[in-house]
């Protein structure tokens, strides 16, 4: 995707105009952000999912004017003609191609910050209530039609007597329906609330994870504590705390000032900086979701990629694949990798492919990816 050219899918703003003019800033309804579209899966494909055991599922609905929700898996659906209910399924790209697919239509905006593609279908009149994020969200309608009332509300008090997160005074300021193709971005903390219109009702939501600055506080002290002995300062805190000339005391239970200065002292043992920040999150942003559990290969099919490079295909991720780098440190499925980001290893993050012809790596990249092969982290396809 040219980052300058202006694309249907953001309504004729460039990537770079979209991210600078709305991206966590405010809200945009694109008409036929994907023309003709047709949804990567059909809605008795969600179904299937949502009676799964390692697949996330929610059913919402409406009783005695309260709501409702049971979480999957699921022996029994709602019928389609049946009103007023919802389905969610969470993390529909880690278990299909073609919705993995879609995702990279997303990635201009970085994959630290992707989280998942969530599929909602509904009977008539079927939603989950008004509500807000936190984070950012592209609502695509998928099938049937949805009618979406949003505003920016201050208020984002919530029901407290809802099993889920319901605003408890939703003040709407726009409503639009949505049709097949038409998409509807979100910044954080926009509430909104979605309403199908008619049977088959599929809405795609992708999702954009924002961490808490407490969660990134608690990551980076983790990981400056696993990596503390590795410091060339730690040698000083290999010694005991010793205290000669501490005088005799009445007061036998204050703690004394100088254990509290000693162990002040130890944090200068500790170096804050961009090298531990990118150790905490390469490992952090591409750990794989719960539950995910990688195909391995028979291993009669797989290339043998040390000895016999194959001059045609490609090498991909598999879906469920997480891999980032910064500087020259390469990271996947939670992982740090040894060998420094190279070429061909940064093709394989930007591109999620690797083209075999003229991509023939070292004897330790080719190890590498040998490895990744062999646990189901990377798949060959051929011509």
């Amino acid at each position: 995707m040219k980052l300058d050219r202006p694309t249907a899918m953001l309504g004729g703003l460039s990537p770079n105009a979209f991210m600078q003019g709305h991206w966590q800033r405010k809200h945009l309804l694109i008409r036929q952000a994907f023309p003709n579209f047709v949804a990567p899966l059909k809605i008795a494909q969600v179904r299937k999912l949502a009676r799964r055991d390692d697949v996330e599922s929610r059913l919402i609905w409406r009783e005695d004017d309260a709501w409702q929700m049971e979480s999957g898996p699921f022996a029994r659906l709602p019928r389609a003609k049946e009103t007023g209910w919802t389905l969610l399924v969470q993390g529909v790209d880690l278990h299909d191609d073609a919705m993995a697919t879609l995702l990279h239509q997303f990635r201009f905006i970085p994959d630290a910050r992707l989280d998942d593609a969530m599929i909602s279908i509904a009977g008539d009149g079927g939603g989950v209530g008004p509500h807000f994020d936190s984070y950012d969200v592209f609502l695509l309608q998928a099938a049937g039609r949805r009618r979406w009332r949003i505003g920016s509300q201050k208020n984002l008090d919530l029901d407290p007597d809802a099993p889920l997160k319901i605003l408890s005074n939703f003040q709407p300021e726009e409503e639009f329906v949505l049709e097949p193709g038409d998409m509807l971005y979100l910044p954080p903390h926009m509430a909104h609330d979605g309403i199908a219109e008619g049977d088959d009702c599929m809405t795609i939501s992708i999702g954009f994870r924002s961490p808490s600055l407490a969660e990134l506080a608690r990551g980076m002290l983790e990981t400056a504590a696993d990596t503390l002995m590795e410091s060339p300062r730690s040698q000083r805190l290999q010694t005991l705390y010793r205290d000669p000339g501490q005088p005799a005391v009445a007061a036998a239970a204050a703690i004394p000032e100088g254990l509290i200065d000693e162990a002040l002292k130890t944090l200068q043992a500790v170096r804050f900086d961009r090298a531990l920040a990118g150790r905490f999150l390469g490992a952090y942003l591409t750990e794989p979701k719960p539950g995910v559990v990688f195909d391995v290969p028979d291993e009669a099919e797989l290339p043998d990629l040390a000895d016999d490079w194959p001059l045609t295909g490609c090498l991909e991720l598999d879906r469920r694949t997480r891999m980032l780098y910064t500087g020259k440190r390469l990271f996947i499925n939670g992982e740090p990798v040894d060998e420094p980001l190279s070429r061909v290893l940064r093709t394989l993050a930007d591109q999620r492919r690797l083209p075999c012809a003229g991509s023939k790596p070292t004897g330790p990249e080719s190890e590498l990816l040998q490895d990744w092969l062999d646990a189901g982290w990377i798949r060959y396809c051929g011509e």
